[in-house]
């Protein structure tokens, strides 16, 4: 067995993996080619939400997607754990009932009393005090910096060791069911919105989130898409974003539109993450709409098993 391992992919599930790697002691390097393209990670809402999840993902989201709470808050400062406020427009209170149902770890609150600049706009939503999010470009930086503090070598050769490939949508060529979920964002400058906490605003046809970062800008997100084309945002995505936020709190008509982007999620038939295994490499993989939640759950499964089998190796 290789004494180096050699991951490939710039993404939060390559990022998490060698670094769950690296704190176990193990030799790493992280393969990025030149000119790749950008992660979709890049472009995610960084919402550390396990409850929420449990609207449409199995309860193993939910399980184990809480042990991912304490890992980012011990790796990067980005991480804020204000939880999710979850609303719903009156004409839409049957969706607030609907959710609640699927979920749990909420509360019944009065908007305003969390959020004041949303005082009787809503007269009531769903508090998940346990959930957290982070800025997912500052997060990978981190990461990015504690591989370096570990010696780990990033480069854009070829791999020297055992293969974990966390490559996203570039790994189809050895995962043929791998598919692409394409999702559209947009990130505002709103210095005149106070908002604290992820808001997620239901609706029947769009729903939309709202998560807070530095400095005013706040990220506006919430498509998925069954699409392939890794085309620009469209106008449709923009103007549903926008109008969404507006219904949450109108001082985002006066907001600056800072950026807008799309990116190709990678996703199993069943949309859960997992650890797959084919000739010669372990993939970390399909993150759907949970890579930042659920990266570093199977970085730390896959730490496990090779340091599993390299102690058995060693005691024979």
């Amino acid at each position: 067995m290789d004494e180096r391992i050699s991951v490939l992919g710039g993404g939060v599930a390559g990022l998490c993996a060698a670094l769950a790697l690296a704190e176990r002691g193990l030799e790493v390097e992280l393969i990025v080619p030149e000119g790749a393209p950008p992660p979709a990670s890049k472009l995610a809402g960084g919402m550390l939400a396990p409850f929420c999840e449990g609207e449409s993902a199995p309860p193993e989201i939910t399980r184990r997607g809480q042990a991912a709470l304490g890992w980012w808050r011990a790796r990067t400062a980005s991480f804020r754990q204000s939880g999710t406020l979850v609303l719903a427009p009156p004409r839409d209170r049957a969706e607030l009932t609907r959710f609640a149902r699927a979920t749990t770890g909420q509360t019944l609150v009065d908007p305003g009393t969390l959020e004041p600049e949303l005082s009787g706009r809503f007269a009531s939503g769903l508090f998940f005090a346990e959930e957290a999010h982070l800025d997912p470009g500052a997060a990978m930086a981190d990461l990015r910096a504690a591989l370096a503090a570990r010696g780990v070598r990033r480069h854009g050769g070829a791999p020297s060791g055992r293969i974990v490939d966390c490559r996203g949508m570039a790994a189809r060529d050895r995962l043929p069911d791998l598919r692409a979920v394409r999702g559209e964002m947009l990130e505002l400058h709103a210095p005149g919105v106070r908002l604290t906490r992820t808001i997620r605003l239901l609706h029947p046809r769009f729903a939309c989130y709202i998560v807070p970062r530095a400095a005013g800008r706040y990220m506006i997100g919430a498509t998925m898409i069954e699409s392939a084309d890794p085309g620009p945002v469209t106008a449709r995505a923009v103007m549903e974003l926008l109008s969404a936020a507006y219904t949450v709190h109108p001082g985002f008509a006066d907001a600056a539109l800072i950026s807008a982007g799309a990116g190709l999620r990678p996703a199993f038939p069943d949309n859960l993450p997992a650890l797959r295994r084919t000739p010669g490499r372990i993939h970390l993989n399909g993150m759907y709409r949970h890579g930042f939640l659920m990266a570093p759950v199977l970085a730390e499964d896959l730490a496990d098993e090779i340091v599993a089998q390299r102690e058995k190796t060693h005691a024979n």
